[in-house]
């Protein structure tokens, strides 16, 4: 028996990969409806995700999809909250996930069973329409996400006590109608942060965006009008930016950055190039900059009573309203610290998954982490990996291998990514499903299936990493899958090839070329 809490996307799928393990999973879920992040809501609610009306994903859908479950062919290709909720009911319906959710139950406690030691289990004690009830479970999964519990840490930030303006945390926000006719300043340059004040200088007076460190900006709109991550997240560019030397690979990274526009002309120049950062995905940004709807400022040296202070900027700015996109902390109220420990904003976890310090390996954590790609299926994959070890399929290495590359991970994140909010967090989404699914033998294998079916091997490796790969093989193997690969393009371009002029070209980018399939055979040889 396995609890899951929360039913958003890693709930859902960690309901399904119980399911096809022959585990009774229980979800609960505190909200009536599943959702978790991508479920709008009018109003802000107390312990759940916010999100605002325009939200639309930045990964596309082909990336974002459940490796056994892909998008209807007429959905965009970039999908507004709604209809990405529709895509997860869709799913729930399909796999029969709905009876395992208990709606309007809040999680209250899980603690060790006092043989914890012996059994692995735990009591859990949930409450409903005000009266709490304890049960006993052989696993629990937290899905409860991290984007409930805004850090604003106001502290930072000089003078803003006596400031007489209105100040909010973008958790708080729903509708561009606040900043009418205001002078507005945006806290952060991450992806909320940018698509607030993109929305807020259609309406506002003046919209500034303040940030200390700068950013990458791409747009969803990438080479040849295709997806970005479709683009950039292959095996074959995975290989190259792995395989380079730092300032090689830093370097590329930045020439591709920087072809839609200069960065540093624009204000947004990270301040530390050598350090990688996720990229801000917006397609008006540079555009509202060149007309002036949108200024860049360095950080906050002090507030005033209604005006800021920019460093290396003496004059002060009127403001009205401050936004703070200063991101969010982890938390697990549920959970006795001595469980899961949580230190500047990092919480020690084996593959960003098991506590490593656990007795038994019966608790794990989805979703903590951020893939520079679609979190969908890396949760998926992560719940794959869960389900098999709950079930003694798969093994853990003992702890003090696994609280030792948790350390090594931590050092290196922090001298890759720069030590900030939620950076060491972030991981090459590619290399971790990888590792993930050759634990549970479901990585893909290039050689033999260049050998066997060299079409699906070469777009496999130099088409896009969608998560139909690690259906291919091992537990879950699903015969659509190398259907689904070799058509992942028709489905892409669906819903905007609505007018096709007569003799037009394939819509597919051409792959499987003799100088393709000489150039994945070197890969292979040379030990990819």
């Amino acid at each position: 028996r396995v609890a899951v809490v929360g039913a958003g996307v890693s709930g859902l799928a960690s309901i399904k990969c119980c399911l096809d393990e022959g585990l009774e999973p229980t979800c609960f879920e505190q909200s009536e409806d599943i959702g978790g992040l991508w479920r709008y809501t009018e109003h802000v609610e107390a312990g759940r995700p916010s999100l605002y009306l325009s939200v639309i994903s930045n990964t596309s859908k082909e990336m974002s999809a459940f490796s056994d479950f892909p998008y209807p062919e007429d959905f965009p290709v970039f999908l507004p909250n709604a209809r990405l909720l529709d895509y997860l009911r869709c799913y729930a319906h399909h796999f029969g996930l709905w009876e395992h959710i208990k709606f309007g139950t809040t999680v209250v406690s899980v603690k060790k069973r006092t043989d914890f030691a012996t059994t692995g289990q735990w009591d859990v004690v949930t409450e409903a329409d005000g009266k709490q009830t304890s049960h006993v479970f052989d696993a629990v999964m937290v899905c409860s996400g991290n984007f409930s519990e805004p850090s604003l840490p106001l502290h930072c930030f000089p003078g803003i006590e006596r400031f007489q303006g209105q100040y909010f945390h973008s958790r708080q926000y729903k509708h561009p109608d606040v900043f009418q006719g205001k002078h507005v300043l945006v806290v952060g340059m991450g992806n909320s942060g940018v698509d607030i004040a993109v929305e807020a200088s259609r309406v506002a007076a003046k919209v500034t965006i303040c940030t200390g460190r700068g950013a990458w900006v791409i747009s969803r709109v990438f080479d040849h009008g295709y997806p970005w991550d479709m683009v950039i997240n292959t095996r074959f560019m995975s290989l190259i930016i792995n395989s380079l030397p730092g300032p090689l690979s830093r370097g590329l990274i930045n020439y591709r950055v920087n072809q839609w526009f200069k960065h540093e002309n624009y204000g947004l120049q990270p301040e530390k190039s050598c350090l990688v950062r996720e990229p801000v995905l917006n397609d008006d940004l540079p555009s509202y900059i060149l007309t002036g709807r949108i200024t860049i400022k360095p950080g906050v040296k002090e507030f005033k009573d209604n005006s800021v202070v920019f460093h290396n900027c003496p004059e002060e700015e009127p403001i009205d309203i401050i936004v703070f996109c200063t991101g969010y902390n982890i938390s697990f109220p549920f959970l006795e610290e001595a469980v899961i420990k949580v230190e500047n904003k990092h919480a020690s976890l084996y593959k960003y998954v098991f506590p490593a310090h656990l007795q038994r390996p019966t608790l794990a954590v989805l979703g903590l982490i951020k893939p520079l790609g679609a979190i969908m299926p890396v949760t998926e994959m992560q719940a794959r990996w869960v389900t098999r070890v709950f079930k003694g399929l798969c093994q853990l290495p003992p702890q003090s291998v696994m609280e030792k590359e948790v350390n090594e991970k931590k050092k290196n994140q922090v001298r890759r990514f720069g030590l900030s909010f939620d950076e060491v967090l972030k991981t090459d989404c590619l290399v971790y499903m990888d590792t993930l699914a050759s634990f549970i033998g479901a990585k893909p294998g290039l050689l033999r299936l260049l050998c066997r079916d060299p079409r699906l091997a070469l777009t496999i490796f130099f088409g896009p990493c969608t998560p139909y790969q690690y259906r291919l093989r091992g537990p879950g193997r699903w015969e659509g899958a190398r259907q689904a690969i070799l058509t992942q393009w028709n489905r892409t371009l669906k819903p905007t090839r609505t007018r096709v002029p007569t003799g037009s070209s394939s819509p597919c980018p051409s792959l499987l070329t003799v100088v393709g399939f000489l150039l994945l055979l070197a890969a292979l040889m040379f030990g990819f």
